[in-house]
């Protein structure tokens, strides 16, 4: 029952929520615990019973070890845990065990916070309603076993069932805000990187050919300055005429580097883009997390090598597989940074497959497909790097895999490299 804010995302990709600080995280559990105190009136009733002490204290036993089970599992729901599943098996089994032994309407309240709990720990929201359903009934059976009177039962009834629907729905409506979030902020750095090539477009529209004039007319100017008669002032004119040449050559260069930095394209912004453009193709789009987790930790050449290799599968994917689902990775193996880019499409010899320069190598035995424009120009910008490219069937459709040595990608290991080199 606690109220996180949003975070991170699960492990099976949905978005998630999460505690932004240990102050959010303690009132989350004092939130929690609040509900428990709903048990004080049963451990009361159960102390001052006739039963035997050691009737007494087991059941007083039960309890602690419910509220304990539950303080531990149910507050650090957005956090996906192995343990969730078999804390919310144990609290079961626990009110479970109560009502056998106790039975009456103060052992079923416990069914209140099994509902609960299983409203927040089951990320499938189907399976969840089966677990807050499975809860009503069970809650249902220990009633009329324990022969609860009509009026508690029906009290205890509703809140039994509304109590783990809401909690569903609380989970989800903290999934959706942190899905908003996330759209929200590529939305941001899609139209913080068109801004960006804006700007390179006018600074190369603005600048670019008044200094090439600059240039030119200064060149020219040296050229009538040296046919005139050695003199002082002649040579004192022609050094200046030709100093500014070499500025505003020099200038031009530094525009253009700017420019081509500005244009230079990350793996956040690229896989954005390839999922939009493969999914306005009717194709599914199954991209890795790290894609757009670890943008900009690399070396900026190394990235924006990458980011072209996945522009350009991405484009093949489209054109030429035929797929109904492609899939983006990013892994580290064997000291390389691997980029992989597999598609479940028929491939060569089979519809848009089968047109010539896919890029595409055919199955054992077959004639490999002639290497597109796109391919070369991958293999290009990697051999500079000392990367690799290589194209392969896979057990359906092709498997595309970009490779660069992981020191050379590591932004970290580079400075550190070039620190040592300085020294």
């Amino acid at each position: 029952m606690g109220r996180p804010t949003p975070e991170r995302a699960f492990s099976d990709g949905s978005p998630a929520v999460g505690y932004h600080s240990r102050a959010a995280q303690t009132v989350g559990h004092l939130f929690t615990g609040v509900w428990l105190l709903y048990l004080v009136a049963p451990t009361v009733d159960l102390i001052t019973g006739d039963g035997s002490e050691p009737y007494r204290w087991g059941g007083v036993t039960i309890i602690v070890v419910f509220s304990a089970t539950y303080l531990l599992v149910v507050p650090n729901w957005p956090s996906p845990s192995r343990y969730a599943l078999p804390g919310l098996a144990a609290l079961a089994a626990l009110a479970v065990v109560a009502c056998l032994l106790y039975g009456g309407s103060g052992a079923s309240t416990f069914w209140i916070f099994v509902s609960s709990a299983a409203g927040l720990l089951v990320v499938n929201r189907r399976w969840a309603m089966y677990a807050v359903l499975a809860s009503g009934v069970c809650y249902t059976i220990f009633c009329l076993t324990g022969h609860v009177d009509r009026t508690d039962f029906l009290v205890n009834l509703l809140p039994t069932v509304l109590v783990g629907l809401g909690m569903i729905g609380l989970r989800r409506q903290f999934q959706l805000t942190a899905e908003l979030a996330r759209a929200r902020a590529e939305v941001a750095q899609l139209a913080a990187s068109e801004e960006r090539l804006r700007l390179a477009r006018d600074l190369h529209d603005l600048t670019g050919q008044s200094l090439s004039m600059i240039t030119l007319k200064s060149e020219l100017a040296a050229k009538l300055l040296r046919r005139l008669p050695d003199g002082g002032d002649r040579d004192r004119a022609l050094a200046e005429a030709e100093e500014v040449a070499a500025v505003s050559r020099q200038t031009l260069h530094d525009i253009r580097e700017a420019i081509s930095g500005y244009r230079r394209p990350t793996l956040a912004v690229e896989v954005i883009t390839a999922r939009a453009a493969l999914e306005s193709a009717g194709i599914t789009t199954h991209d890795d997390a790290e894609l757009t987790l670890l943008s900009g930790t690399f070396d900026p050449d190394v990235e924006a090598a990458l980011a072209w290799c996945l522009r350009e599968a991405a484009t093949n994917v489209i054109r030429h597989s035929g797929a109904q689902n492609c899939r983006v990775s990013l892994t580290r193996q064997a000291g390389r940074l691997c980029l992989e880019v597999r598609d479940d499409g028929p491939g060569p010899g089979a519809g848009a497959g089968a047109g010539p320069g896919t890029g595409r190598a055919g199955g054992p035995g077959a004639a490999p497909a002639r290497a597109g424009t796109g391919l070369r120009g991958m293999s290009e910008r990697l051999s500079a790097l000392g990367g690799h490219l290589e194209v392969r069937p896979s057990a359906r459709g092709f498997h595309l895999t970009v490779s660069v040595p992981a020191d050379l990608a590591d932004l970290d290991s580079r400075e550190r490299a070039g620190a040592t080199v300085a020294e």
